[in-house]
């Protein structure tokens, strides 16, 4: 049986596009999701949180990224109520550059200031 080994990020195997790009885009729509669902909002409540219409919402959710930026799921983050932190470190040669999106422990919601 033949394989071959993922670089793991699937869309440098599938050889789409910016596959970092995609892959971080992917991994901050899974988080927004995640506490989407973690908080029990409906799609609209989620949408009147952040300041976007609903569509968009589904559209996120089932991964239907092209009309997003990084930058704003970052904004759309920080709407639901996180803190959001860059951190940078030298890359290891071995491997190709990364960009890693990871939640904290488990969900911790926090209230939002009013």
């Amino acid at each position: 049986m033949e394989y071959t080994m993922s670089s793991g990020n699937v869309f440098a195997d599938f050889a789409i596009s910016n596959p970092e790009e995609a892959k971080a885009k992917a991994d901050l729509a899974m988080q927004i999701t995640a506490i989407i669902k973690d908080r029990k909002l409906t799609q609209q409540q989620a949408a009147d949180l952040i300041g976007i219409d609903q569509p968009k919402i589904s559209k996120i959710i089932r991964g239907l990224l092209a009309e997003f930026t990084i930058e704003r799921l970052m904004r759309f983050v920080l709407h639901l109520g996180f803190d959001i932190e860059l951190k940078l470190r030298r890359h290891n040669a071995k491997t190709l550059p990364a960009i890693h999106v990871a939640m904290e422990n488990k969900l911790q919601q926090r209230p939002r200031a009013s």
